[in-house]
């Protein structure tokens, strides 16, 4: 049987633009979550790959049935679970654009290159690197973490004398080890693995009262490692942990790492749009241009559609010199007036085919404006404050933890024993995810089991955090009825 015969292109582009519309326009009026179906669930799961074509208005209505009822929730404005912002209209739209014209952005003299490369140097400006500073879009803050912690232990393994591209890790007779603050994100140890240092070399620097990393045990644990011939690759401190919003001591830590030439890699994959707008962070935005790589997320905090993340280098030589396979000899930047265009990207990082990634942030940077974008991010953490004030207003839930857009807190009643509270709030929480009216995660702080509040949406209003708040104690009532009794004994 031959292929169906298609619609119309203007037809079904018509159709997905009055989806996408309708998508946004309703997004509000369900609920904030809800699980696939068993049943459903069980028809992606067993249902065998197509034989004949179908038409598209057929495909299309599927997806109308079976996909688009059951998104991750992130787009409604009371859901305020992990770092995932709803995407802006716009950059949604440039997605599609960029799909439309689907180039590859490994290099060449094309416009997709010429606009990452704008959008890059953008955010090298707003960082204070130097001129000789350079990056690229990559699908988000753990591939940017890979790709820069790839060029500091290219950097390390240099200065001691080995040639780490050519000979790799095996029979190199040395320790080295990677400087991670308790908060740290996971993707550090992932990058440990996958570049051959193995989580075991992952060091963990403890944390303060206020889960920033420490810098007198940060210098203690380097000089220990020192005087037992450990090579250090990288510091990796975080600006705006996703656990709890917490800012590293950038400047204290950069100076560690100055004076011991110890790359310092700053993890700004929530927080760094942030540093580099407010000028509540001046300070830290000083001194995170000391940094030797930023790695940030556009599609976290700037509202961008997935993917983007990006990563930047202080020094771009040492991307180049840790992924180019051009021998130095030969590499140019380019023929500017013609194909091949500047310095590939595909020299910098591992990707060789790279999506048109940048259009959506590129498009949504003139939308918005940076004037924009911090008066929206100030509503964002205004909106957290008032959450954890509001917390702090009741009897029954007490803050654990705040910082930039996030807050920790857990249901600390009277009548339940401290050994029975993390069961009671993780059953609270299973509420409140279920109960489609708001959606907040769970997570530890200090130990202790809590619920996490994370506010990344430009929709999320005043009257949202009423809502949750009326929530958690409406459904905390019911469990301290049913559990408090049986908690107690």
């Amino acid at each position: 049987m031959s292929s169906p015969e298609p619609a119309p292109d203007d037809v079904l582009g018509r159709q997905v633009v009055d989806l996408i519309s309708r998508h946004f326009a309703t997004l509000a009026e369900g609920p904030v979550f809800q699980p696939v179906p068993p049943g459903l669930a069980d028809r992606f799961r067993n249902a065998p790959p197509p034989r004949t074509g179908r038409s598209a208005e057929r495909v299309m209505g599927e997806f109308v049935e079976t996909v688009l009822p059951y998104p991750f929730g992130n787009g409604h404005p009371r859901f305020f679970g992990w770092v995932n912002s709803p995407p802006q209209p716009l950059g949604v739209y440039a997605d599609a654009l960029a799909a439309a014209m689907n180039p590859s952005v490994a290099g060449g003299n094309h416009a997709a290159v010429h606009v990452e490369r704008q959008v890059v140097r953008w955010f090298c400006e707003l960082a204070g690197l130097p001129d000789r500073a350079f990056g690229m879009l990559t699908s988000g803050g753990s591939m940017a973490t890979l790709t820069a912690l790839a060029g500091a232990r290219h950097r390390a393994m240099d200065r001691v004398g080995i040639d780490v591209r050519a000979k790799g890790l095996q029979a190199v007779g040395t320790t080295f080890a990677l400087y991670v603050g308790s908060e740290g994100h996971g993707c550090a140890h992932k990058a440990a693995q996958l570049l051959g240092l193995g989580s075991d070399h992952v060091c963990i620097i403890p944390s303060d009262a206020d889960h920033r990393m420490k810098p007198d045990d940060l210098e203690r644990q380097l000089d220990t490692d020192a005087a037992a011939g450990v090579v250090p690759i990288a510091v990796m401190a975080t600006v705006g942990t996703v656990n709890t919003g917490a800012i590293d001591p950038i400047a204290a830590i950069a100076d560690l790492c100055e004076e011991r030439r110890i790359w310092l890699h700053v993890d700004g994959a929530y927080g760094g749009p942030a540093i580099l707008l407010l000028e509540r962070f001046r300070e830290t935005l000083a001194a995170l241009a000391r940094a030797d790589s930023i790695a940030m997320d556009p599609h976290k905090w700037m509202y961008t559609p997935v993917d983007a993340g990006l990563v930047i280098f202080r020094d771009g030589s040492a991307a180049r010199d840790a992924f180019s396979l051009v021998p130095a000899y030969l590499r140019t930047d380019g023929d500017e007036g013609g194909v091949a265009g500047p310095a590939w990207f595909s020299e910098y990082g591992f990707e060789q085919t790279r999506p048109f990634r940048a259009l959506k942030v590129w498009m949504l940077l003139q939308h918005l404006g940076l004037d924009g974008y911090r008066e929206l991010i100030t509503k964002d953490i205004d909106l957290a404050h008032e959450l954890a004030r509001q917390i702090r207003s009741t009897t029954d839930f007490r803050v654990l933890a705040d910082g930039l857009s996030i807050c920790c807190f857990r249901a600390e009643p009277e009548g339940v024993p401290p050994d029975g509270l993390d069961d009671l709030n993780r059953a609270l929480l299973t509420r409140i995810q279920l109960g489609g009216r708001a959606f907040v995660s769970g997570t530890t702080v200090d130990g202790r089991f809590a619920l996490r509040a994370c506010i990344v949406n430009p929709g999320t209003t005043a009257e949202d955090i009423n809502t949750l708040v009326a929530h958690l104690q409406e459904e905390l009532r019911p469990l301290l009825a049913h559990q408090v009794p049986r908690l107690a004994h």
